[in-house]
């Protein structure tokens, strides 16, 4: 067991000082012993602020490679939809290698933002004909591969996609790489879920995506969350839902209802299931959400660069609604930039300020940061989200000097969100190892040369 001593320290009831923390070899927090007397020899100082890593609870490791090249008028129309045909693009340019390598850049960077750990909503299942892998799949396996390399932690989100609309229409020649059958795509999932339990890592995870009620039908996601659920009761399901307008009308239109009342309604929705975007989301379906106990993963910076709306989080939150954030196409790799904005859209539509601080804690960074990481690790299946016994040591370290943070006291938290304190960020440590030391990764020159090696033999545009 590894001790550490911190000045500083927010855990779950608040800020302590002067506290001494216990972590197992493998990664676990053991005890918290504030104001200790004795045994502090062997200790570690911390000399810093310490408070929870950040879960980014919704991630496409491949669009990295496509962040910034898409900010250019293509016609006088610009949405989505016409955003979504360069993103498939790339993903039919994409190889194994080629993705271990941007998921490594990308990875790197999160853990200098804040985020300790990632769920990757992965859909890339085929080569670029749209045929199977061999033994296995290249393409899942460069997830994993480029997590362990650079030591964040993952929760590897397999999606299912079979349709391209409403109705099981087929899929279209740019969408061959995602298709899956329901019974392959099942004993997939129970290979990787097997051979997890063969080897026990607290840092890797398995659960599944959904990737949307257009991709896949409600009888499908119906027969396989119950078969899912038998393999792992507690498995982490995650679906895209109700991002567009197009998309609701559209689900209005072929079943003469919205898409996350239709879901609802099913009676598939519980406590593990996380709601990707939910933008527009009527009150009722939020009340419906928050009463379920599941979660919602809004993605601010993609959802705002996509032009696809404003979710309600005041009224969610307000509710008892359970919310994280992600980054989503990678626009943005930044927890920071993703609360600020979360809390800077309800400003602008309600025209005052601290919308999202609540009468148990009023600071406004504070909250959204201790609720985010702790509702980001559930939603995803990890045991972190917290500073406390039983969950894994997964924090960050600010650097108290440094001059987004100087004069912070109690405010530490929203000068990290609000404050540009992002900066601060000197140490992070995911699992009891310390994977950023000093803003450094030690393996983060050579895994941004070969990105930038790859990025310019794509030559994406």
């Amino acid at each position: 067991m590894q001790r550490y001593s911190f000045e500083r320290i927010l855990l779950p009831e608040g800020w302590a000082h002067q506290v001494s923390v216990g972590v197992s070899d493998d990664g676990f927090i053991t005890h918290i012993e504030p104001n200790p007397t004795s045994g502090l020899d062997n200790s570690e100082p911390i000399r810093g602020i310490a408070i929870p890593g950040m879960a980014n609870a919704h991630s496409h490791a491949f669009q990295r490679a496509m962040a910034g090249n898409t900010e250019f008028r293509t016609g006088t129309r610009d949405s989505f939809w016409t955003w979504r045909l360069a993103m498939y693009a790339l993903a039919n340019r994409i190889e194994p290698d080629e993705l271990q390598i941007l998921a490594a850049q990308l990875f790197v960077e999160m853990l200098k933002a804040g985020y300790t750990a990632v769920a990757e909503f992965h859909y890339l299942h085929r080569r670029p004909d749209g045929s199977r892998f061999g033994n296995g799949n290249a393409l899942w396996d460069a997830i994993t591969a480029a997590a362990t390399e650079v030591g964040i932690a993952l929760t590897f989100l397999p999606t299912l996609y079979q349709a391209s609309d409403f109705g099981a229409k087929p899929l279209k020649s740019e969408q061959r790489r995602f298709a899956m059958d329901t019974d392959e795509f099942l004993r997939a999932v129970q290979q990787r879920l097997g051979a997890e339990q063969a080897r026990p890592n607290s840092a890797l995870r398995t659960g599944v995506a959904f990737h949307s009620l257009r991709a896949v039908s409600l009888d499908t996601m119906g027969i396989a969350t119950r078969a899912l659920l038998q393999m792992d009761a507690n498995l982490p399901l995650h679906v895209h839902i109700a991002e567009q307008t197009k998309e609701v009308q559209a689900c209005k239109k072929e079943f003469g209802i919205r898409p996350i009342d239709l879901l609802l309604q099913s009676g598939l929705v519980a406590r593990n299931w996380c709601l990707v975007h939910a933008t527009h989301a009527s009150p009722q379906e939020i009340a419906g959400i928050a009463a379920a106990q599941a979660t919602v993963c809004v993605s601010i910076t993609t959802e705002a660069n996509l032009g696809d709306g404003f979710f309600d989080t005041h009224r969610f939150v307000n509710g008892g609604g359970r919310l994280c954030v992600g980054s989503d196409s990678q626009i943005s790799v930044s927890p920071s930039e993703e609360l600020r904005w979360l809390e800077y859209q309800q400003r602008l539509r309600k025209r005052r300020r601290g919308v999202l601080a609540s009468e148990a804690e009023p600071h406004v960074g504070t909250r959204l940061w201790r609720d985010s990481a702790r509702y980001g690790a559930g939603a995803i299946g990890q045991p972190a989200g917290e500073i406390a016994v039983g969950k894994r040591a997964d924090w960050l370290i600010l650097d108290p000097s440094h001059p987004t943070m100087v004069g912070a006291g109690a405010a530490a938290v929203d000068h990290l969100v609000f404050a540009g304190g992002a900066a601060a960020i000197r140490d992070v440590m995911v699992a009891g190892r310390w994977v950023i030391r000093d803003w450094r990764h030690k393996e983060e020159i050579a895994v941004s040369r070969r990105f930038a090696e790859l990025v310019n033999r794509l030559a994406i545009s």
